[in-house]
């Protein structure tokens, strides 16, 4: 093909016909023009193909994993929900000085802790690729406020459960119980003795504290897993 305009060229210029030549020359850089033009039109196509299928993609991939978050989260927020039901059974047991045995029982669910992890590894992925890969801007700042502040606040209320845990009650259990089962019961040596000292008594309300902010915040955050899979399930319509 070039060739073939380059004999075209040397034709109007061996004839004379500056014309002719220059008309031509004109015509020929529009050609070139248009075809860079069209390369880069099919160049953008297939990089917005690649961007939206990517985009695709990682949205699925973090839906899995929302998915995944509400399972999970939901299984701790109702234990967190039994402990402190079982805190206030207790203590209103022990106010009327009912020492029994359903007592032991009502510790096993309070005195405990659980870990919780998300899985993140999708917006991980996402991050590394850009944040701004999620061209729909609402569910974008949706997922940061997921990943960023709520699943930091679920965190942060299941360390404060856990510490507790690990420095109030691990010393007591040591100590004070005669026999300990997780999540099944705790058996005082001296039950009217350990339930009789006020400094029980705080210990198993600041514990409810604890557990309360667990309550709170994963119910929060569920809530914000159901928004943030509304705003996908809107993409896909």
């Amino acid at each position: 093909m070039i060739k073939f305009f380059r004999h075209i060229r040397q034709r109007y210029i061996s004839e004379g016909k500056a014309t002719k030549y220059f008309k031509y020359a004109i015509g020929e850089i529009v050609l070139v023009v248009i075809g860079i033009l069209i390369a880069l039109q099919i160049n953008n196509w297939n990089e917005n193909r690649k961007k939206n299928l990517f985009e695709s993609e990682i949205i699925a991939l973090i839906d899995n994993n929302l998915v995944q978050d509400s399972i999970s989260l939901s299984i701790e927020l109702k234990k967190a929900k039994l402990a402190v039901e079982s805190t206030d059974l207790l203590l209103n047991q022990v106010k009327q000085g009912n020492y029994n045995d359903s007592l032991n029982y009502m510790m096993g669910k309070i005195i405990n802790f659980q870990r919780f992890k998300s899985q993140s590894s999708a917006f991980e992925v996402l991050k590394s690729k850009g944040i701004e890969n999620i061209t729909d801007n609402e569910l974008q700042l949706a997922l940061i406020s997921y990943y960023d502040e709520f699943l930091f606040k679920v965190s942060e209320s299941t360390l404060d459960v856990e510490e507790s845990f690990i420095a109030d009650w691990t010393p007591i259990i040591k100590q004070e119980f005669l026999d300990f089962k997780w999540e099944h019961f705790c058996v005082p040596i001296d039950s009217k003795s350990f339930f009789e000292k006020p400094s029980t008594i705080i210990l198993f309300k600041l514990f409810k504290d604890n557990r309360s902010g667990q309550v709170e915040y994963m119910g929060k955050t569920i809530s914000k897993i159901s928004e943030i899979r509304k705003l996908i399930e809107r993409r896909k319509k």
